[in-house]
């Protein structure tokens, strides 16, 4: 199943701290080269921000590119829907269950009920709950 393998090695890739941020680096500035990663990171050698760029090309969350001498990087925002979209639409209805909840518990229609599939209440933030 290619959609399984796909969310895999998104999940192996993003599992570690260091790879995440630079994830959000590219999403929150765009394209950056090597030395522009690696400023972010003061506690870590070029190699090492090399090696995780690397593993994120690997799973296809970014790609590189030429510009003069040095690579430039940017997110593969496609590669990242193949890998969520499958496994987030699993776990849809929890969400939007909950989503529902909170409306009705917002405009005051309707009490908290738990989703049938679900295994444990949503509980609202609004009510003190005893343990």
């Amino acid at each position: 199943m290619q959609s399984s393998r796909t969310s895999d090695n998104f999940f192996r890739a993003v599992a570690d701290p260091t790879r995440r941020r630079i994830l959000d680096l590219l999403a929150e500035r765009g394209p950056l080269i090597v030395g522009e990663i690696s400023e972010e990171f003061p506690d870590l050698v070029a190699s090492g921000i090399s090696k995780h760029l690397m593993g994120l090309r690997a799973a296809g969350l970014v790609h590189a590119s030429r510009r003069g001498r040095q690579q430039l990087y940017r997110l593969q925002g496609e590669a990242l829907a193949e890998a969520l979209v499958p496994w987030l639409v699993l776990y849809e209805r929890y969400w939007t269950d909950a989503l529902e909840q909170l409306r009705n518990l917002a405009e005051g229609t309707s009490r908290l009920r738990p989703h049938p599939n679900a295994r444990h209440t949503v509980r609202s933030p609004l009510v003190k709950h005893r343990r």
